[in-house]
């Protein structure tokens, strides 16, 4: 559902950080994509979501190249197809949870009962019209998981998810994030410095000058 193409980044320093990357990631595909600081993970997903633009190749999300969609229809195709897991969160702090969860579907003009179906899937049942300020970091990643599944999309991009939370707490949040990927069936890519966190997904790449290649065993 995702293919990426001879894929090249550079910055106006002239330091490249991606050159001629190939990768495809199947339907219902979970991977974490690990790597050096500064090697380019987070650009990499910054390049997928079209929140940045490659200097040459192409980014195919099923079937299409995302370079040659106008302002409306990129955003249209990351409310849709895109879900985001941020490891700051990003929750609203105005908006109960029920609120947060649901903004996807009302950006989508879509019904809001998946909101409360799945604050009960994250665990947070009953907490519906609580603010984020009452929640602690696990929890609030609950709710940022939940926000990212609600509109079942097709492909779901998580940057350092569990990089503010404790080690049982994150293990739990990844637990939680393996569960409703494969109930869903969303494909999702996970960048991450932890290899704990890594081991939590289908397969672990490693990025580097060279590309993305699998990790050893």
């Amino acid at each position: 559902m995702l293919e990426l193409r001879q894929l090249n980044k550079g910055y106006a320093n002239g330091r490249q950080v991606l050159t001629d990357l190939d990768y495809t990631l199947a339907a219902g595909e979970f991977v974490a994509v690990m790597g050096d600081s500064g090697v380019g993970k987070s650009t990499l997903l910054n390049l997928i979501a079209g929140l940045d633009v490659a200097d040459s190749g192409a980014i195919l999300v099923d079937g299409v190249d995302i370079a040659g969609l106008d302002d409306d229809a990129a955003t249209r195709l990351r409310r849709t197809h895109f879900g985001f897991v941020f490891q700051a969160f990003h929750v609203l702090p105005h908006l109960t949870l029920l609120q947060n969860i649901g903004l996807p579907l009302l950006l989508n003009g879509a019904d809001l009962a998946p909101a409360q179906r799945m604050l009960d899937a994250v665990g947070l049942a009953g907490r519906g019209h609580d603010f984020p300020r009452q929640l602690s970091g696990g929890e609030l990643q609950r709710v940022a998981i939940a926000r990212a599944l609600v509109h079942r999309p097709q492909l779901v991009l998580a940057d350092e998810p569990t990089g503010n939370l404790d080690p049982e707490t994150a293990h739990d949040i990844l637990l939680l994030l393996r569960s409703e990927l494969k109930a869903s069936g969303a494909a999702a890519i996970m960048v991450t410095h932890s290899p704990a966190a890594a081991a939590m997904a289908d397969r672990i790449l490693i990025l580097s000058r060279d590309g993305l290649r699998q990790a050893p065993a």
